[in-house]
């Protein structure tokens, strides 16, 4: 995963994670917002997130970086800051979802992400020489689709179970 252990001290080893966090969040957000459901679920499944979904996550890339052969100390180093760095992303949402409506917190928490994903992706590829411009298009493109598609299915789930 990493080309040597100098490469461990770039930023973008400790934020690759933040990306599915960034994009379960707001789909997280917009389905159960589409399905109608108030703040309590919608915190309800953030807080999960922001815990069980991370933690495991987290683990799944410890026992990677293990197998890669980064070592003890470093694939424990990257798998906290790599929970921190979700967690922090996490809690933004749950403040964004706190502070609005939940009609509100929609909107807000797609702006919100998309400009987060746009940060996080061009940190990354700008530490990998790539062409940020395309590299974040790819991004933002796979985040409409799990936002569009988040959205059907808790209007569906919605629509049948109200």
């Amino acid at each position: 995963m990493l080309a040597d252990r100098s490469e461990f001290t770039k930023l973008k080893n400790y934020v690759f994670g933040s990306t599915a966090a960034i994009i379960t969040n707001i789909s997280l957000i917009v389905g159960l917002g589409s399905a109608g459901t108030g703040k309590g679920p919608i915190l309800g499944g953030l807080l999960t997130i922001a815990l069980a979904d991370n933690i495991s996550d987290s683990l799944g890339i410890h026992l990677y970086q293990e197998t890669e052969g980064l070592g003890q100390k470093l694939s424990a180093l990257s798998t906290v800051l790599n929970f921190t760095a979700r967690l922090v992303v996490s809690l933004s949402f749950i403040a964004i979802v706190l502070v609005f409506s939940a009609a509100q917190a929609i909107p807000v928490a797609i702006v919100w992400g998309l400009l987060l994903l746009i940060a996080v992706s061009y940190l990354i590829n700008r530490s990998n020489n790539r062409n940020s411009f395309w590299e974040i298009t790819k991004h933002l493109l796979v985040a409409g689709v799990v936002i569009v598609v988040s959205h059907y299915v808790g209007s569906l789930i919605g629509r049948h179970f109200q």
